[in-house]
């Protein structure tokens, strides 16, 4: 009996040092794991911290400018994502035949009716000044449940695909026309317009060039995971709209502006002045080349891919090379701010008109590759210009709304370039001539307007008068 005592008092004895023992050793490994956690994040919250230092430095966290911009990069990557998502199904996954079939239905079910609803877009959100960020959010938050649908259609490539692709397409544009309205009230002090709507696209454009890799990823596991990315960041997306400042929403000495002539109008009618109408004329050519080259250039280079590369690969030279003049001409815009605006946009005109005619009498694809560059530099610089143009010489009072309609103006523009390029014939020189006529047409129609206007210091806009 006193030698088990004796046993059973050497174990009580011996708890204590081995409970400190044992608490010692999982505090030393508590603290690895927290050191190998914080490592493992270090990465993540390091860009995380970078990137909202970034998106709202020079007093755009103040402003709201930052949340808008982070916004703006999170729709443009859940578009690519649907992008690629519909791309494989209806383009690379069938035969060229076939697939020009199915673009063709495609432009027919989506971009048709999108033709008739884009001229509402605009007024339509106009009398919802008072529900901007709602109006951002519900484009979201529909697109997060179109993405849904779509990732059902995607695998057996169904006609419901149509419907919600149509869905998914106006809640974009919709996005962007509000978008549009919303940027000049997040200015901060002593920020140009241009210097802000620079920013943004950017952002947008920085973050579509990491979510396609990664939706070209996703979509090795299934056709329908890069919908489910897609609809994870709209969601997100849903709820940052709401983070927006309340200023969004008022429409404090706001009026309604209308894309007219400058010569006679309608008594209930306002004019945004000659200066802005020319420059809304030349974007639309250079937009309407956009979604020509888009179209045509994509089936094009399934056909005859440039330097025997595949046709994915060829797709992929002119995409970079186009995202890149993109890029290039927002940082370029920024940088120029709002200098000579009329004469940057005539230039970019005239650059690359002379880019399509080298297009057409020298048709290869590295002259497709500089074409598409100069198109991408051109678009984003002349888009710049006409943000910088809408500040000068239209009154704050129809401002927002003056945004608002030439954004449309625009889309339509891309629409209509879109349908010309899928109903043309795979003919790289006849192609090339015709988006050399687009370009020629917008020169005659707004060229010497804009030069004209430049030589005067600038369209007078009138005085808006109350309908």
């Amino acid at each position: 009996m006193g030698h088990y005592g004796d046993v059973a008092t050497a174990r009580w004895s011996r708890k204590p040092s081995q409970r400190a023992g044992r608490a010692e050793r999982a505090g030393r490994l508590g603290a690895a794991g927290r050191r190998i956690g914080h490592a493992a994040h270090l990465p993540f919250t390091s860009t995380a911290r970078g990137i909202r230092r970034a998106t709202h430095a020079h007093g755009a966290g103040e402003s709201g400018l930052g949340k808008l911009i982070e916004l703006h990069a999170v729709n443009g990557a859940g578009d690519v994502m649907i992008t690629v998502a519909l791309a494989s199904t209806v383009f690379f996954s069938v035969p060229t035949d076939e697939a020009r079939g199915r673009v063709a239905l495609y432009l027919a079910i989506t971009l048709t009716p999108f033709a008739l609803l884009a001229p509402v877009i605009g007024p339509l959100l106009d009398h919802i000044p008072h529900g901007r960020r709602a109006a951002m959010a519900g484009a979201m938050l529909a697109r997060a449940f179109l993405a849904l649908t779509l990732s059902g259609a995607v695998a057996t490539g169904g006609l419901e695909l149509y419907p919600a692709a149509l869905g998914v397409l106006v809640s974009s544009k919709a996005y962007g026309v509000v978008r549009s309205a919303v940027v000049p009230r997040l200015l901060p002090p002593r920020f140009s317009l241009v210097k802000a709507n620079s920013r943004v696209t950017l952002a947008g454009l920085l973050a579509t060039g990491l979510a396609a890799p990664i939706g070209v990823g996703l979509h090795r596991i299934g056709p329908e995971w890069p919908l489910y990315g897609a609809c994870a960041l709209f969601v997100a997306g849903t709820f940052l709209a709401f983070t927006l400042p309340h200023k969004v929403d008022s429409a404090k000495g706001e009026r309604k502006a209308h894309m007219l002539t400058h010569g006679e109008q309608k008594p209930s009618l306002r004019t945004v002045g000659p200066a802005v109408l020319h420059a809304l004329q030349a974007n639309a050519a250079i937009r309407g080349l956009s979604g020509f080259l888009i179209f045509f250039l994509a089936f094009l280079l399934r056909v005859h891919p440039v330097g025997g590369q595949s046709a994915a690969v060829s797709l992929v030279i002119v995409g970079v090379a186009a995202g890149t003049g993109n890029a290039c001409g927002t940082a370029i815009g920024a940088w120029l701010k709002a200098r000579a605006p009329e004469v940057i946009i005539a230039t970019m005109l005239i650059l690359v008109l002379t880019a399509a005619i080298a297009a057409a009498v020298f048709f290869g694809g590295l002259v497709i590759a500089v074409l598409g560059a100069v198109a991408g530099l051109a678009q984003a610089l002349s888009k710049l210009s006409l943000d910088a143009l809408i500040q000068r010489d239209v009154p704050e009072a129809v401002r927002t709304s003056a945004f608002a309609r030439s954004e449309t103006l625009l889309q339509m523009s891309w629409v209509v370039g879109g349908a010309v390029g899928i109903a043309l014939p795979l003919n790289g020189t006849l192609g090339m001539s015709v988006a050399a006529a687009i370009l020629a047409l917008g020169v005659v129609v707004a060229g010497r307007g804009l030069l004209s206007s430049a030589r005067q210091g600038g369209g007078a806009p009138r005085r808006p008068r109350v309908a």
